[in-house]
């Protein structure tokens, strides 16, 4: 344990003590500490430099099953004994929920190592990042003479660590590293329309990030391939993601699929646990305990032990994710699933979501799809959990000759998200883990399109 989680766990502890001392039947304490280093360039100047740090301590307390929550960050004594007094005040006014209790045991008892933090972040500077913004910045302009602008460069270094205690004797701590950069890239139409794209990279650990100068070159190519692009006829068509807008049919799944969304009845997968939701290529996991995983955690928002969980599994809802609260209001267990924040009641959540790999390569599922459409990116918010209706505007390539055709854009794709998960036909082997949701490219046989 490195000596900021053992601190951080010590002031947990200790916020947990003080609440019993003051009252409270129960309690449970996030401290969270942590600094993040952005920069930004544009055209090769700075233009933000930003550094910041915090550490706050978020507080969930039960009193005569009522609760609490609340968070500061004064954390003298003082200080500290004058916001538990008030936050059980608070409590005991509140309404009873017979619900408002800590999990009944079954806290994690094993923390796995895994691998979440890079001490090599430890050392970088603002310095670092500008010539990193600067490098990628400079790759995407010298790429293509038809690279005229620039949205610009950021790049950003977050390092952390967080510590939960409850008055059941349970305390635990873990530390994690990221760093990211990304370029912005823009190009001119010969009627003076600006066409922008873009490309990150993403880790926990320094090493396993993309260069600066490959990052710019593959935002220079994902800007100038959309030159000429045209809306295309009104019709159905195949429909391809490519493997980054895949990722939020992956997040929109896990909207559907939570403790929350099934009490509330906000969902229009209610009742269909053990059913086919999807086509058999369709498997969706949430692996906490992925090692250098960017959601990977050894316990949950609840101090439960994490777990992997198969939400759908070959097409069958396998599992709704639960923390301890969704769990009680449908009468099952958790999955391990609980989430908070420094100052917000858990919830259920994802760690590490991503949509199992295929077995054939994107160009393959290309080269099979004549006259379908490969969207590289979307716009909007049109989805209807509810229902699953799904309505958004897109962008990417007609598929011609087996091969990325002329680029498209101003169109809308719509579908229902129940058809569209049945009628997943391809999935590629293409998997990345840069963030906390994943995707491989994919192909849903039937969307309609609406252009011209």
């Amino acid at each position: 344990m490195s000596d900021l989680v053992k601190e951080l766990c010590e002031v947990a502890t200790r916020v947990a003590e003080l609440c019993k001392k003051k009252g409270a039947d129960d309690a449970e304490v996030l401290v969270r500490d942590g600094s993040e280093l952005t920069a930004k360039v544009r055209l090769g100047k700075p233009e933000l430099l930003q550094e910041a740090g915090s550490r706050a301590v978020g507080l969930r307390l039960f009193a005569d099953l009522r609760s609490a929550v609340t968070y500061t960050s004064d954390l003298r004594p003082e200080a500290l004994e004058r916001w538990v007094e008030d936050a059980v005040a608070l409590a005991k006014i509140s309404e009873p929920d017979e619900l408002n209790t800590l999990p009944d045991g079954g806290f994690a008892t094993e923390m796995p190592d895994l691998d979440l933090y890079d001490p090599a972040c430890e050392a970088l500077q603002a310095s670092d990042g500008l010539r990193v913004a600067i490098a990628a910045e400079e790759a995407a302009m010298a790429a293509d003479p038809r690279i005229t602008n620039s949205q610009g460069a950021s790049w950003s270094r977050v390092l952390g660590g967080s510590a939960f205690a409850n008055t059941a004797g349970f305390v635990g701590g873990v530390r994690g590293s990221y760093v990211s950069f990304s370029v912005e890239p823009v190009c001119d139409e010969p009627d003076g329309k600006k066409r922008n794209g873009s490309w990150w990279t993403g880790s926990r650990f320094l090493s396993a990030l993309d260069s600066p100068e490959a990052v710019g070159l593959e935002a220079a190519r994902r800007t100038v391939r959309q030159l000429g692009s045209k809306k295309i006829d009104t019709g159905d068509r195949q429909i391809i993601f490519d493997a980054e807008v895949a990722r939020s049919l992956v997040s929109m799944v896990f909207g559907v699929a939570n403790g929350s969304s099934f009490y509330r009845k906000s969902t229009y997968l209610l009742d269909r646990e053990g059913s086919e939701v999807a086509s058999k290529l369709v498997t969706i996991k949430d692996d906490p305990h992925m090692l250098r995983g960017p959601g990977s955690k050894p316990f949950d928002g609840d101090g439960l032990p994490t777990r992997q969980n198969v939400i759908i599994r070959e097409g069958v809802l396998d599992t709704v994710l639960c923390d301890t609260y969704t769990a009680r209001k449908l009468g099952r267990a958790s999955t391990g699933s609980a989430g908070r924040g420094v100052g917000g009641s858990p919830g259920p959540t994802s760690s590490n979501l991503y949509l199992v790999a295929g077995t054939e390569d994107a160009e393959q599922i290309i080269a099979s799809s004549e006259g379908a459409l490969y969207v590289t990116s979307m716009m909007g918010f049109g989805f209807n959990s509810v229902t699953g209706d799904f309505s958004r505007g897109a962008a990417g390539f007609l598929i011609e000759d087996g091969k990325l055709g002329r680029p498209v854009s101003e169109v809308t794709i719509s579908s229902n998200l129940d058809t569209m998960l049945k009628g997943i036909d391809r999935v590629g082997n293409d998997l990345v883990f840069r963030s906390s949701v994943s995707s491989p490219t994919l192909r849903i046989a039937n969307m309609t399109v609406a252009g011209n």
